[in-house]
């Protein structure tokens, strides 16, 4: 019984966090990748309900280390599945993000790299841009004394700082593009950096788009975000 019932954990563990390498090294679908979330979860409750009736009928084959680990597996794999659809029903149904909506930056070097994915490399529209507005009110132009060069290096080294992969660099038109892969999954989400003259000030743009996916949990806020703080950073130094 307790072989079983850790063995079940196991398989319900393996079952959610495999899915993103696999996924990530084209092994599996995205479809899939859900479909391994649901039977992952579904693992791990048989798991805890089989863990109940060990307590009940076979206390004595029952160990502490089989209770933690079965309880630790399970909760991995009903938790991260959980706190994913959770995230995704607390921020913007969005994943085409910029801090200007009326022209948001164009991707120029990265556009041949988007060419099969499912998301287009065209602003998703006002409809995105309302969503955004409500949900993320706070993103707005920037607004710096710092020459274009300087602003360029920065961005430069806020790229290099973050783990993007560097795409595009024009110093002479201000614009800094990456990819950003995720760590689990290795989703691939694109960022173009905007930099234009404004009499003695500078307006710096940034816009963050995911490849795959209608939503993007929040993801490319949290980057646009990071890149600023990382951005105010460098500049005050």
């Amino acid at each position: 019984m307790k072989i079983l019932v850790s063995s079940v954990s196991l398989i319900a563990f393996l079952l959610v966090v495999l899915t993103g390498p696999l996924y990530k090294y084209d092994i599996i679908e995205l479809g899939t990748v859900f479909t391994g979330f649901k039977y992952g979860i579904l693992t791990a409750v048989a798991a805890l309900v089989l863990l109940v009736l060990q307590v009940i009928f076979k206390r004595n084959t029952l160990t502490l280390a089989n209770v933690i680990v079965t309880i630790a597996l399970s909760a991995v794999a009903i938790g991260l599945p959980l706190s994913m659809l959770s995230k995704s029903k607390s921020v913007a149904p969005i994943h085409d993000i910029s801090t200007d909506l009326v022209n948001p930056p164009e991707f120029v070097a990265i556009a041949p790299l988007r060419a099969d994915a499912p998301n287009p490399v065209a602003y998703a529209g006002e409809a995105t841009a309302e969503q955004q507005r409500q949900g993320y009110p706070e993103l707005k132009t920037l607004v710096y004394s710092q020459s274009k060069a300087e602003l360029v290096n920065a961005a430069e080294q806020v790229a290099k700082n973050l783990g993007w992969e560097l795409v595009n660099i024009d110093a002479n038109k201000g614009i800094v593009e990456a990819t950003d892969t995720t760590a689990w999954f290795g989703f691939k989400d694109d960022v173009v950096v905007r930099i234009n003259d404004n009499g003695s000030e500078r307006l710096v743009d940034i816009r963050s788009k995911s490849r795959v996916g209608g939503s993007d949990l929040g993801k490319n806020v949290a980057r646009i975000h990071d890149f600023i703080e990382e951005l105010d950073i460098i500049l005050a130094k």
